[in-house]
């Protein structure tokens, strides 16, 4: 099977593509992709996939994601890093002070292109914003949010679980209504 790139500088991406992508031949790049400014995932991933080809001149893939908060309309959306660098997250726990409706979800999607075919896979991870900042830091996390996230089916922010509890919980993605975009992306691989 051919080596595939994965171009991130995401330690916490980086962390979850060498759990998720058994049987995957990949190495990682290293590089920030500009962002397009837009809120629809599909289309961020697919630029950035389209981008780190021509970095790197061989099938690629790229990951983006975004954090959708019912109350709030969704936002931030697509938006994660630009709401964290301004507002933060102590900023998004204010915007929700005093709201009962804390459900959220991660959106992701993965686009792997090869020069000629773009294939993209989404995933969605359920749950609910946390009333305070809770956990510790981690090289395994993607965004502040993992201090404020609860998936669903569980009463802990991803920041306060263990190693050993996270992945029990990716485990279980059929109970807690879970779609990895990597996983998806591995099993199609490794069958092509």
């Amino acid at each position: 099977m051919n080596e595939i790139v994965f171009v991130t500088h995401n330690k916490g991406k980086i962390a979850s593509a060498n759990k998720q992508l058994k049987g995957v031949n990949f190495r990682v790049f290293e590089y920030d992709l500009d962002e397009p400014r837009s809120d629809d995932i599909k289309y961020i991933s697919k630029c950035k996939v389209m981008e780190a080809y021509k970095l790197v001149k061989t099938p690629c893939i790229s990951l983006d994601s975004g954090f959708f908060i019912d109350a709030l309309n969704g936002f931030p959306k697509a938006f994660v890093n630009f709401s964290l660098e301004t507002i933060g997250i102590s900023g998004i726990l204010k915007l929700m002070d005093g709201v009962t409706n804390r459900n959220c979800k991660f959106t992701e999607s993965l686009s792997y292109y090869d020069g000629k075919e773009l294939y993209q896979f989404e995933g969605h991870h359920d749950g609910k914003l946390a009333e305070k900042i809770l956990g510790s830091d981690t090289n395994k996390k993607w965004s502040n949010l993992w201090y404020i996230f609860i998936p669903y089916g569980y009463e802990k922010t991803l920041a306060e679980m263990t190693d050993e509890e996270r992945a029990n919980r990716e485990k279980i993605r059929d109970i807690n209504h879970s779609v990895s975009a990597m996983s998806e992306f591995a099993k199609w691989y490794t069958k092509k």
